[in-house]
């Protein structure tokens, strides 16, 4: 990843917020691209915006707020893990 990275996410979220309408989404950029990780490496590359997409739908729908984003984070994450252990 480049070294300007970090800002051009931080400042792509914000704009990309903004665009949408949700400024007050909650979300942590650095764990939602490690979960797109896992979605790509653990199931199959295609599955990391498939997953963040869901991740992001179930949050919402479950309240919209971190403590919702955080739950559906763990269990995508958790999912992800198990599939990879039984392919191995």
């Amino acid at each position: 990843m480049a070294d300007d990275a970090p800002e051009i996410l931080d400042q792509w979220w914000t704009e990309l917020a903004a665009a949408l309408g949700v400024q007050d989404a909650p979300g942590d950029i650095a764990e939602l691209l490690s979960l797109a990780g896992d979605a790509a490496h653990r199931v199959v590359r295609p599955a990391a915006p498939l997953t963040t997409f869901l991740v992001g739908y179930a949050a919402a729908r479950a309240g919209g707020d971190a403590e919702a984003l955080e739950r559906a984070v763990a269990t995508a994450r958790e999912l992800a893990v198990a599939r990879d252990s039984d392919e191995r």
